[in-house]
């Protein structure tokens, strides 16, 4: 049995086999590992706007504002590009917010979301212009109130509602059922809405809903969107006026054989029930963030070991859970292959880091052929990949690198050992 070679990555055209060497967009990959080191985050600018422009493209004139999920992936260069192209952003702390400003996001394209708001944040947001926020709750929508009129401001807000609806996806990343944390449930909406327009320093502006995320089918988005409409509904019997209508993320993307809808597909059904239901004049919100970057980035890693086992084969490589948490966290699948394959006889391996946690691992049973010394692409790892990163065994965090065409530009350098307790100081002799 030999390797076959992988013209392209799985979901990722821009990453391919040329020459015997894998490449990104017009850029070899062990140029990169030369230069910079492993383990190295690699982005290619040309998927981020491919995948920008399947949201832009389905949009067919309607009213509509694309907002970034940034919590994917916050690298100023990513959140720049999205920038660039028009998008909006959803974020999720006073920190992000800082991030998409500095690259000069525009305010008014921002929805603040996240269960549990500070009121320095809020103050921040409110300062800043923000388009909404996504009030998770009674309690933030009484204190966000309380700050707005602090500040002598209205504060724009579109509460996220719970449907109570299963998005069909890992138990971690559902945030639509009744036992999830975030939003408030459907039926207690109605009360709340009211509670806000009884408020002197709120603004209703709309309703949200997120239900999770890596979802390959879209019907349980269409049974969402049938439960906030009949909310709607009621809101508009109260008196209360509806401004947009916020549908969340969380289309998925091809890690292994998935097959997820496009976004042309979710919006032309979300707009045929809006039109339906005699809503088409709403402005809809959109929260995407692994379907515009998670296929857009790689992490190289070098094999530092082979171990030959008797009940398994391991590669030890130099990236590990502190790295790319996913596959510890989620159990979550990344395809795995060779930056310069080779051939050769065929064993299976778990690929796995330096770690002290049995846990430590990025892949498991996967057919390869290896020698010491190769470098291994991580596929799809361009969402909540260096955004989840630690220092775990006081280890320093990857550098990230943007491809453009046949340029590369380092866009966080690889962190140094004295960062690593920059922070920290002793108890005095």
């Amino acid at each position: 049995m030999t390797q076959t070679s992988h013209p392209a990555l799985a979901g990722q055209p821009h990453f391919h086999l040329q020459d015997g060497t894998l490449h990104a967009e017009g850029v070899a990959l062990d140029r990169l590992v030369a230069e910079h080191g492993t383990p190295l985050y690699v982005y290619s600018r040309a998927a981020l706007a491919e995948a920008y422009g399947r949201y832009s493209d389905a949009v067919n004139g309607r009213d509509v504002v694309v907002c970034y999920g940034m919590k994917a992936n916050s690298n100023l260069a990513v959140l720049k590009e999205f920038a660039r192209l028009g998008a909006g952003f959803d974020i999720v702390s006073g920190g992000e917010l800082q991030r998409v400003l500095a690259v000069g996001a525009d305010p008014a394209k921002i929805v603040f979301s996240g269960v549990g708001k500070q009121a320095w944040e809020m103050q921040t947001a409110l300062k800043a212009g923000v388009k909404s926020f996504n009030v998770e709750s009674e309690a933030e929508l009484r204190l966000l109130s309380l700050v707005a009129e602090a500040e002598g401001k209205r504060a724009p807000v579109s509460l996220r509602v719970n449907p109570d609806v299963d998005a069909q996806t890992h138990p971690y990343i559902s945030t639509g059922l009744k036992e999830n944390k975030f939003g408030i449930a459907i039926e207690d909406a109605p009360e709340v809405y009211r509670l806000a327009k009884s408020l002197a320093n709120i603004d209703i502006v709309g309703v949200d809903c997120h239900i999770g995320s890596q979802l390959i089918d879209i019907s349980p988005y269409l049974d969402a969107l049938d439960k906030l409409l009949d909310l709607v509904d009621g809101l508009k019997r109260d008196g209360i006026e509806i401004h947009h209508l916020d549908i969340g993320g969380g289309l998925g993307i091809r890690y292994t054989d998935e097959t997820p809808p496009s976004p042309k597909t979710l919006l032309d059904q979300v707009f045929d029930r809006l039109d339906a239901r005699g809503y088409g004049h709403l402005q809809i919100v959109m929260e995407p963030g692994r379907s515009l970057v998670g296929n857009a980035g790689i992490l190289l890693t070098t094999v530092q070991f082979l171990k030959h086992a008797e009940a398994r084969n391991f590669a030890i490589v130099d990236a590990a859970m502190n790295d790319l948490l996913r596959p510890a966290l989620y159990q979550a699948w990344h395809g795995v292959v060779p930056v310069k394959p080779r051939l050769g006889a065929v064993q299976i391996y778990d690929i796995v880091g330096p770690i002290c946690e049995s846990g430590d691992w990025l892949a498991k049973q996967r057919p390869l052929v290896l020698a010491q010394g190769d470098v291994l692409a991580v596929e799809s790892a361009g969402a909540y990949g260096m955004v989840m990163a630690g220092n775990y065994n006081s280890r320093v965090r990857p550098a990230e690198i943007m491809v453009d065409g046949e340029q590369s530009h380092v866009v966080r350098k690889r962190e140094t050992l004295e960062m690593l307790t920059a922070g920290e100081s002793v108890l005095p002799d």
